[in-house]
């Protein structure tokens, strides 16, 4: 190992700027959520119970949150989308399936993603979509990490395509 200085910027990480000066309390400090302390105060959608991990409530967080969702045996959830929120889902137990429907150029059709312990599931924002669990004794559990820092969740009155945006 070298005794040889260092100087600011040539650390383990030299592409990273310099800690600022003044940092507030929440956000100088790692923060540990135990499984037992998440907080089901959070947006919610029928059939499904949402419990919230890092958010900005529970850690200071202010452009991610994550957390947990069950999905009750037997279950589907409302049809909804996530506003202007990316979604990452994995899927920690069960199979949950979830759906969408797609404009394929010659009408709607629905689509549905079977899916099993380990996988990964990604929701553009504003995607209308549906959860569901088709297990008749297990629920599911997924693992949600969004690009905002708390749960948005717009109940939508039904599953509809999106119009396609040319580039």
């Amino acid at each position: 190992m070298s005794d040889a200085p260092t100087t600011p910027g040539e650390g383990f990480h030299p592409h990273l700027p310099d800690a600022p000066e003044h940092t507030a309390p929440l956000r100088s400090r790692l923060h540990h959520i135990r499984a037992d302390a998440l907080d089901g105060d959070t947006a919610q959608t029928g059939g499904m119970r949402r419990f919230a991990a890092v958010s900005g409530r529970t850690a200071g967080s202010e452009r991610l949150w994550m957390g947990q969702t069950h999905v009750a045996p037997a279950t589907a959830s409302s049809d909804h989308h996530h506003g202007a929120s990316e979604t990452a889902i994995y899927v920690v137990s069960g199979h949950p399936e979830f759906v969408f429907v797609e404009d394929t150029g010659e009408g709607e059709r629905e689509v549905r993603l079977r899916t099993a312990p380990g996988d990964y599931v990604f929701v553009p924002p504003y995607v209308p979509h549906r959860e569901e669990n088709p297990d008749p004794a297990d629920e599911a559990v997924v693992v949600i990490a969004r690009s905002t820092q708390e749960a948005i969740v717009v109940n939508l009155p039904k599953l509809h395509a999106l119009p396609v945006q040319e580039s």
